[in-house]
């Protein structure tokens, strides 16, 4: 199977189901926008767990707080400080959207997917 039946298949799936497409579609959009406007404290609850090792300065993250925690969080998340090489905050600010984004697709799909049709 090439990817251009890939795409047949799926357009053929929302040609035959607009409604759960359109709802799949709306969910996913607005729990991506929904990661996206609350990443700072996402990344920070996770920093805050210890799971994201040290800062670019060493310190580890899960001993900052305030502003210093949401900060490294998100460059943690991002792949590190600009000046290291990384992405910085605002990689970790699309990672932790992107990652809600994609969750949100696949509960939505699996949802619609058991839905029986009306």
């Amino acid at each position: 199977m090439g990817f251009f039946d890939f795409v047949g298949d799926v357009v053929d799936a929302i040609a035959e189901n607009p409604i759960k497409s359109i709802a799949i579609g709306i969910a996913t959009v607005a729990t991506g926008g929904t990661a996206l406007a609350f990443a700072g404290p996402i990344a920070a609850t996770v920093g805050a767990t210890g799971l994201l090792g040290a800062a670019s300065t060493g310190t580890a993250i899960g001993s900052l707080t305030g502003a210093a925690l949401t900060n490294a969080s998100l460059a943690a998340l991002g792949g590190g400080a600009l000046a290291a090489g990384g992405g910085g905050m605002a990689a970790g600010t699309m990672v932790v959207a992107g990652t809600g984004a994609s969750l949100s697709a696949g509960v939505a799909g699996t949802v619609a997917a058991i839905t029986p049709s009306a």
